[in-house]
């Protein structure tokens, strides 16, 4: 089929159109990415998967396509994507709590593409991650660091000039959603933020179409998997491959935004043995339910040892 066939599907009208399958996304997808499509078909379909609403079908099939046009990159066991603007966040304290995972063991690949904002790849090297621009260097620092991050641009050059055509298009595509259930190197489990409430359970059905083991995703700070314990937090996702969701409670009892939070740069918390309590609850917070995700038991004492034993643990 051409991607022609596909805007048919998509913009026959009242009556007549109607979503397409995974197969039929999953070959949209590769048309898009080849970079033969016409670019007017190509805007043409991804305005119409917004208008109508994505399926979990059709995000499960355009990330299948997406992932199977990457390189090959080295086994990880925490897939965590990071694709927020981040107009609502204040600092990416999420950094320190992946860093916190990878120190419990685990391997943990980041990747995305944040747009003009610039703080996540500016605090990467402060939280002790390494960044790689191919399956090598990751590979280099997973074994090295037992984390690394990957730029969408860097090792999907494709797959981002579609997420870039929001610049053209000035809207939000679904591949924004595609590229959070990219999963590139096949991890077991995966977390993820969203910025709208709606796309949680989206992503959920996706993985479970995809047939992913653990996942959890929430509304985080700016779009970010990122946990505010002043806030009662409902998670979405899968355990051992069901369906599974449930609320944290808040933890501190105020009322207050991730972007109010301090000023501080992320060596300055994590050096300090009296960092903020609301700053590491968040660190500790998010990295307990990334642990949760990757099946660690007590997992909210684990994060919290994990922090309290920082110290001489190298975060940059």
């Amino acid at each position: 089929m051409s991607l022609a066939d596909h805007v048919r599907m998509l913009g026959r009208g009242p009556g007549r159109s109607r979503s397409l399958t995974r197969e039929e996304a999953r070959d949209a997808m590769r048309l898009m990415l080849s970079g033969n499509a016409a670019p007017e078909a190509v805007g043409a379909l991804l305005m119409l998967l917004r208008m109508k609403g994505e399926t979990a079908d059709e995000i499960a099939g355009l990330a299948e396509a997406a992932a199977g046009c990457a390189p090959a990159l080295p086994q990880v066991d925490l897939d965590w994507p990071s694709y927020a603007a981040g107009r609502t966040r204040g600092q990416p304290w999420f950094l320190l709590s992946a860093r916190l995972v990878a120190d419990a063991g685990h391997r943990v690949l980041l990747h995305g593409w944040n747009g003009p904002d610039r703080k996540v790849r500016e605090s990467l090297a402060e939280a002790g991650i390494g960044t790689a621009t191919d399956a090598d260097g990751a590979a280099r620092l997973l074994d090295r660091d037992g984390i690394a991050y990957l730029p969408l641009e860097s090792f999907h050059p494709a797959l981002f000039r579609l997420l870039n055509l929001r610049e053209v298009l000035g809207l939000r595509s679904c591949v924004n959603t595609v590229c959070r259930m990219l999963n590139p190197a096949h991890a077991r489990a995966s977390v993820q933020g969203v910025f709208h409430p709606s796309y949680r359970l989206l992503q959920a059905d996706a993985a479970t179409h995809l047939g992913w083991e653990a996942m959890s995703v929430v509304k985080g700070a700016g779009g970010e998997f990122e946990r505010n314990p002043a806030k009662d937090i409902a998670v979405f996702g899968l355990r051992a491959g069901q369906p599974w969701e449930t609320t944290l409670p808040a933890s501190r009892p105020e009322t207050r935004r991730l972007s109010e939070s301090a000023a501080l740069a992320l060596t300055d918390l994590w050096q300090n043995r009296n960092a903020p309590a609301f700053e590491a609850d968040v660190i500790t917070g998010t990295a307990a339910l990334a642990l949760n995700t990757l099946g660690v038991d007590a997992a909210d004492s684990r994060a919290r040892m994990l922090w309290q034993t920082r110290a001489g643990r190298r975060a940059a």
